[in-house]
């Protein structure tokens, strides 16, 4: 897998604790040691079954393997066959650095039906200091594991009587509040509408977009009126119903329609993660309308956009193309139109990419965007889908200059992905301290003795009435207890702390976090550098 390996067991009543793992590295590593050859077998499928007559699980592959195959593969070590495509190492010594990381339960084949197998994760690498660094941003990211942050935070919170459903707290939702803002501002921009769709639709809806047939085990139903109603699982039908409320023109295209759109999936409540994997979250979709010649500048348009909301973030990203699957719908001509215009977008601005061949959705190619946070995990958020199903389901058109009727160009696209899930990562990748515009407190006051209060109650208001938000910490605590709670707990970007020489001299202490006493300014031209601050988010700051 992406971030290691892992191998399913069925040890019958036997349980395999975390505190086993040792054990079974210590025997790996002897095994690692002893330099024992790998060797590839190839089998007929009779011959597989034969061979692995007595392991059910062995068995249940074998049978679903095409008739057609013409090799099978195992491999062998000693007296120890597996059944695996491969490619193996040539030998055991070619794999020293290893750790196992944790054991959990498994499905097999993932199905809830089965039997609940073992499963056993760990990673291997080339080098000793690539195994240690990749354990110390294990390490790292435990720190910044957002489930922790958020509680301590108080930014969310999943309560029991709503698995899956998170609720956002008042600091919380100034974070959400600002990015929404942004993501509205910056759409607006980028000369995008916005539109805003019915959470509920009819059941007729789902069948002619094709969800009722493919993913209705996904969706949430309810009879209203003796009729069948589903909670929308995507945005996607609800903007093609906008489309169509309308005759177009070829003048009026390109449409960039955004929403903002709460969708509801049915999650098992073994994979619900957080703020990663939940069962209610607002994609930030945009369904965007164009002819065949309009394609490439509005796919390097959405580029230009990912990457510069990316930049304000201060996150690089990766770019993967994902091709025509065996099972489609639409001509091939327009597949490889589509794949074609995908790659001419980023060829002409020189971007590097990687193809992964046959992985697009059914309806349409993809480019997906993973972006890099700041220890250097990469995250699925952004992608481009080119889609020819929902246009024919849907029967939509435009005029074009010719007076024909014709079907436009249809991209689905979203910059953050899930609002929920961009939330999680950037708790992380800030380790919950939010550059400035985002930090639900951008200041907090805090006054050297009693005497000094009204003073910094005084400062606070002044603060306040300009739209910056402000923590005004009068309470009966040392000043050196509350100047370190406010940066590094509540991790607040700026301390300001007023005693008799700044209400003399009408000046504030500044302390920064992560960097310390910043000096003494006076309070307007501090105020005046933290607006700067905000409104570049971050590209100037405070000094």
């Amino acid at each position: 897998i992406e971030d290691g390996f892992y191998y399913d067991i069925d040890l019958g009543e036997e349980v395999i604790k975390e505190e086993d793992l040792p054990k079974i590295e210590k025997e790996m590593k002897k095994i690692s040691k002893s330099n024992k050859l790998i060797k590839r077998i190839e089998l007929s499928k009779q011959e597989a079954l034969d061979m692995f007559k007595n392991d059910l699980y062995k068995q249940d592959l074998i049978s679903r393997m095409d008739e057609n195959e013409q090799v099978i593969s195992a491999y062998k070590q000693d007296d120890f066959i597996d059944l695996c495509r491969g490619p193996h190492m040539n030998s055991t010594k070619d794999m020293k650095y290893f750790k196992l990381l944790k054991v959990s339960g498994a499905y097999w084949k993932g199905d809830s039906n089965n039997k609940m197998l073992q499963r056993i994760y760990g990673v291997c690498f080339e080098t000793e200091e690539d195994l240690n660094n990749y354990l110390e941003m294990l390490e790292e990211a435990k720190k910044r594991d957002h489930k922790k942050l958020g509680r301590e935070l108080e930014l969310f919170m999943i309560s029991e009587y709503g698995p899956g459903f998170p609720f956002f707290l008042p600091k919380g939702m100034i974070l959400r509040n600002e990015l929404e803002n942004f993501w509205y501002k910056e759409h607006a921009k980028e000369g995008y509408q916005f539109i805003k769709t019915p959470i509920m639709l009819s059941k007729e809806l789902w069948e002619l977009s094709g969800h009722w047939f493919n993913y209705k085990e996904n969706m949430y139903t309810s009879n209203i009126d003796e009729k069948e109603f589903a909670i929308k699982p995507m945005n996607c039908p609800g903007g093609m119903l906008v489309y169509k409320n309308s005759m177009h023109s070829y003048r009026d295209l390109p449409i960039r329609a955004g929403e903002l759109g709460l969708v509801h999936r049915h999650e098992k409540s073994g994979e619900l993660n957080g703020l990663f994997r939940v069962r209610c979250f607002t994609q930030d979709d945009a369904h965007i309308f164009c002819t065949p010649e309009q394609l490439v500048d509005e796919i390097n348009s959405i580029i230009d956009f990912v990457a510069d909301t990316m930049d304000i973030f201060n996150m690089k990203f990766e770019v993967e193309l994902s091709t025509r699957p065996e099972s489609y719908v639409g001509d091939l001509k327009n597949w490889e139109l589509a794949e074609a215009g995908l790659k001419e977008a980023m060829d002409r601005r020189g971007m590097k990419y990687e193809i992964n061949e046959g992985d697009g959705a059914f309806y349409g190619p993809k480019i997906d965007f993973k972006v890099k946070d700041a220890i250097g995990r990469t995250w699925q958020c952004a992608t481009i889908q080119l889609d020819f199903n929902l246009p024919e389901r849907f029967e939509i058109k435009y005029q074009d200059k010719d007076g024909q009727l014709k079907t436009p160009v249809m991209l689905h696209r979203v910059i953050f992905g899930s609002m929920e899930r961009f939330h999680g990562i950037l708790i992380e990748h800030y380790a919950g301290a939010f550059p400035t515009w985002l930090a639900p407190y951008q200041t907090a006051i805090v006054p050297i003795a009693d005497r000094h209060a009204d003073a910094a109650a005084e400062i606070a208001n002044k603060i306040k009435a300009l739209g910056i938000r402000v923590l005004l910490d009068d309470r009966s605590e040392s000043m050196n207890y509350k100047i370190r709670e406010n940066l590094q707990h509540k991790k607040i970007p700026y301390v300001l702390v007023v005693g008799d020489k700044e209400i003399q001299d009408k000046t504030v202490a500044i302390r920064a976090r992560g960097r310390g006493q910043i000096g003494t300014k006076p309070l307007d031209e501090f105020i005046s550098m933290l607006e700067e601050e905000i409104k570049t988010k971050g590209k100037k700051i405070v000094e």
